[in-house]
Parts: C-alpha cells; structure tokens; sequence
C-alpha cells in the first residue's frame, strides 16, 4: 500500500474544473492507475481512497492506493508541469506499527448516512445526517468496527479519559467542515442524461486512541463509510506533536 500527496496549483483553471466535481476528480484519480490496480489483487479488500483538503496555500490530494499512482496527467492540467508537485510513501511501516494503545491526530472526510425502511415490499433508503450532533454520533458509532475510541484527555496527557461517556462527555474529536457536493454524473456510456448527485461531507479531526490495530489497518486501507469513489471514506493519521 502506497500514500500519496499531490499539490494542485489554485491558480489554474484546471484545478477548479476538478474541484467543482467529485466525478471529475474521480475520474482523475483513476486514471493515475492501471485499471488492473483498482482493488489489491492479494484480496485484502483495499482499494484506491482519495480526499482533497484545502491545504495552507493551495489544494492538496491525498490518496491511497495498492499501487504507485503517475499523476502526470493531473499535473498536467491542475499543477506546475515544470516542477516536482507529488510524493508517495510506503504505507506499510506505518501499518506495522500499529499497536494496542497508541495515541493518532486523525483526520477522516465522510458521508454519514443512516439506513431508513421503506414500505413493505420496497428496499429501504440511504439517508444523510444533516446535523453536527447525528453526525458525531455516526463517528462514534463506528469506533468499534474501525478499532478505535475517542476519549483522549488531551494531546499532553496521551492517555484515556477515566470514566469516559459520549453520551454526557465531548468526544476527542471535532467537525471542522460541512458541506454538500452537488454534481451530474453521467453513465460510463456517457449515454442518457447525467443524474445529479448530492454528498452530504463531514471533515472530523481529532485524536484517538488504537483498541483494535487490525481493525484499524482495514479502515485505512478500505475507507470508511459510503462514497469512497467521490472523496469520501479516507481516515489519515499523524503523529501527536510532542509538547
């Protein structure tokens, strides 16, 4: 598994063609590997994630991804073709030492959505959370599949909260950013007319705290959530700045 950071140039054109659609930039991203490399071959269930985040100057992509990804093309029409814009790291020392324990600042862009039941004889539908509180609580929900808890005191202590509760306690974590992403998408045919689509997107950063570290492998690897194609999904972690 392989991290990658590309800088796109907000200056260009191309960079806000690409930003204004998750479909786009999908699209991008996919193309910045072999269709053979979508999925890791070894069936570990990891797939390519990305996420944009606005970055201190200018936009920055991160993505995850079984193999190398060549980002020429992107640089192409969204970078500085005449200079070095992306790096990839091996992903794997930092998968390895992942332990039991261990304090992580995090950040994680997601659709949280609930599941409501339809009529009888009728599939039930994907609804987003709209609010701060419903989508905390999705987070919060999901620390268990995902093999973490939010209940650090502090980034100095490093240490969990004695008697923690969600229900009465703030988690360790905030939502930094709200935000819905409307575009069409058309069918891969490019046939019939385009569909549009809206993504409710939650940015949450915040610490956590490693319970399960093979748990936690599979969500960075695999995303978190729906919407993976589109942005969504790719929890990334740093270390905690030491005092």
């Amino acid at each position: 598994m392989f991290l990658s950071k590309l800088e796109l140039n907000g200056a260009r054109r191309g960079t806000g063609r690409l930003l204004a659609s998750p479909q786009r930039m999908h699209a991008a991203v996919a193309a910045s590997f072999p269709a053979e490399d979508a999925v890791d071959a070894a069936g570990t269930g990891a797939r390519i994630l990305w996420r944009v985040d606005a970055g201190s100057h200018n936009p920055v992509v991160y993505v995850v991804s079984p193999e190398t990804p060549d980002f020429t093309h992107i640089v192409e029409q969204a970078g500085w073709p005449t200079k070095v814009s992306w790096g990839v790291a091996d992903y794997a020392p930092l998968l390895d030492r992942l332990a039991e324990g261990q304090i992580w600042q995090f950040r994680l862009a997601a659709n949280p959505v609930h599941n409501v039941a339809g009529a009888r004889g009728t599939r039930g539908k994907r609804v987003p959370h709209v609010t701060v509180a419903h989508q905390e609580e999705w987070l919060l929900g999901k620390a268990d599949q995902i093999g973490v808890a939010f209940d650090v005191e502090s980034p100095a202590a490093g240490s969990p909260r004695a008697g923690f509760d969600p229900a009465v306690s703030p988690p360790s974590f905030r939502i930094e950013e709200r935000n819905v992403l409307r575009f069409a998408r058309r069918k891969q045919s490019g046939e019939g007319k385009a569909k549009q689509v809206a993504i409710t997107r939650a940015r949450f950063d915040g610490l956590l705290r490693v319970t399960d570290p093979e748990s936690l492998r599979r969500a960075l690897v695999q995303g978190i959530g729906p919407a993976k194609g589109y942005g969504c999904g790719l929890l990334t972690l740093a270390p905690v700045p030491q005092s």
